[in-house]
């Protein structure tokens, strides 16, 4: 079911958008990778195309503007970044046109290839290289006037703090399709109110930097070392926030539907507490809001994996990595 629900959820490649490009020069465009947001084509001369058939960004200037902080932070990042080169419509469809990103993907998404017991230190070592580079990435406006999916407004409207922001938007997620959610999930109310409590109560993060919010394996490439080359598809939740937020939702979707998802989970959990110094208690916190406010993104009545996945999160309890 969950290979089912990563396949129904991707846009699909067709044949008119190859014969597209190709019309428009780039003879040897082909299918090169597919996502929630949408379908990306190689064109064959160092960049590709991406088709936003699915959620397009409000404002793709700002994506732009995303893009260019990032890549132009200083030092550089250790691996690439996207880079919008050139931005259409075709017939009411936005595409981009962006450089080609290098590498080949650490590995396949744990709906399609289930991950080994023991994740292997390649992983673990790629993934911190890669959390702590965007934590040292400072959060700018421009990714503060981000929305995130499913939702309809900046993230940060109206707020001064990134834990503010988000207790907010569990609020407004919670109200979309609760009820769904309060089927699955024992005392459902109860918990929403200790979670939005819990985040306004946080202290001050002492940085804010850029959270890109779905760092799966597919979206980290890497080299014939295991060196990560490249981070791609910003955009799912992609903000100015804590970098434990990063570090927490990173470790609960790495592995979400392998046969040892929750032990991994754990694992990682604690992996970035140790090595990011983060508190185990916030990270537990921010997987639980992260569950709350992407509960529904992938369908109206609950019968998704997404679905199915975050109701087992929430209903685990405190979340908390054991010491």
């Amino acid at each position: 079911m969950a290979t089912q629900h990563q396949r129904q959820h991707r846009q699909q490649h067709t044949a008119a958008w190859v014969r597209y490009f190709a019309d428009r020069g780039h003879e040897s465009a082909r299918p090169l990778a597919a996502g929630v947001e949408g379908a990306v084509y190689r064109l064959g001369d160092g960049t590709v195309a991406k088709v936003w058939s699915g959620r397009r960004p409000a404002v793709p200037e700002l994506v732009r503007r995303v893009y260019d902080d990032i890549a132009r932070h200083s030092p550089p990042l250790p691996f690439a970044t996207p880079e919008i080169l050139a931005v259409e419509e075709h017939e009411g469809v936005l595409v981009t046109y962006e450089r080609e990103l290098r590498g080949t993907p650490l590995r396949a998404d744990s709906a399609i290839v289930a991950p080994p017991r023991e994740l292997p230190a390649r992983e673990t070592d790629a993934l911190l290289t890669v959390l702590r580079a965007l934590s040292a990435v400072p959060g700018t406006e421009a990714m503060r006037r981000l929305t995130v999916q499913g939702d309809d407004r900046p993230l940060w409207e109206g707020h001064a703090r990134f834990p503010d922001a988000l207790a907010a938007l569990v609020r407004r997620a919670v109200r979309r399709r609760g009820d769904l959610l309060a089927a699955r999930v024992p005392d459902l109310a109860a918990m929403v109110r200790r979670t939005t409590e819990s985040l306004v109560a946080l202290p001050d993060s002492q940085s804010v930097s850029v959270v890109h919010g779905d760092l799966v394996p597919p979206n980290i490439h890497v080299d014939g070392t295991g060196a990560p080359t490249a981070v791609l598809d910003f955009g799912f939740f992609t903000t100015a926030g804590d970098p434990a937020f990063e570090a927490a939702v990173t470790a609960t979707v790495w592995d979400m539907y392998g046969p040892y998802a929750e032990p991994h989970t754990t694992a990682l959990t604690r992996l970035f507490a140790e090595e990011l110094h983060h508190s185990p208690h916030t990270l537990a916190l921010y997987q639980r809001a992260y569950a709350l406010t992407t509960y529904d993104l992938f369908s109206p009545d609950g019968s998704d994996g997404h679905f199915r996945w975050c109701a087992v999160l929430l209903g685990r309890g405190p979340l908390t990595p054991p010491r």
